[in-house]
């Protein structure tokens, strides 16, 4: 594969729905206003998806709540990563920035670069940041029709004093992370 290499995710921080972690690399030229995804509106957002998903190749390495629980989030990012990559066929000796301050990349991956900020300041990892959240938004906005006691379509799954309340008012749903302390405390509440 030529051309370097961007990946970010999306869902960390979230008490409920999967992790999903994105690799992208450059096909054709990439679209202008690209940008860490949390700079731009939902709209503008969705607006770019067709330009990058023409632009890019593109892996996507999902994370289920479950396989968070079981192997903590460190390793969550590793399997995400791990599977994006290997989604989009990426090779050992291609050049990768990863967003952040860990290389959560497979121990063959010896060209791996973590940038603080590069979902602001590399256009492959705004592209990759971008189709990361927009993937998984409408990922969750779909689980609220499943969930519909939750309120996943405002918040997607992050933990804001509605998610909070229905929380404590329906307990965990089936897509909680129960290992995350809000969630075990609403278990505990329940109890």
């Amino acid at each position: 594969m030529q051309g370097l290499i961007g990946v970010d995710e999306v869902g960390r921080g979230s008490w409920a729905g999967p992790l999903l972690v994105v690799a992208a690399v450059v096909k054709t030229e990439l679209p202008e206003g690209l940008k860490d995804s949390k700079l731009l509106t939902e709209n503008q957002r969705e607006k770019l998806i067709p330009d990058i998903e023409e632009a890019c190749s593109l892996g996507e390495g999902w994370v289920q709540p479950e396989e968070i629980d079981q192997f903590g989030l460190t390793q969550a990012m590793r399997l995400g990563t791990a599977r994006a990559l290997l989604m989009l066929g990426a090779s050992a000796k291609d050049q990768i920035i990863i967003d952040g301050n860990i290389n959560y990349c497979p121990s063959e991956f010896v060209n791996v670069q973590a940038v603080i900020g590069a979902d602001n300041t590399y256009p492959i990892v705004s592209a990759a940041s971008i189709y990361a959240k927009v993937k998984r938004d409408a990922h969750m906005k779909r689980l609220a029709q499943i969930y519909p006691n939750y309120g996943f379509d405002k918040h997607v799954g992050y933990g804001t004093e509605l998610h909070r309340i229905m929380l404590k008012n329906y307990g965990p749903s089936l897509i909680h992370r129960r290992s995350y302390k809000p969630v075990l405390a609403a278990i505990n509440d329940i109890a």
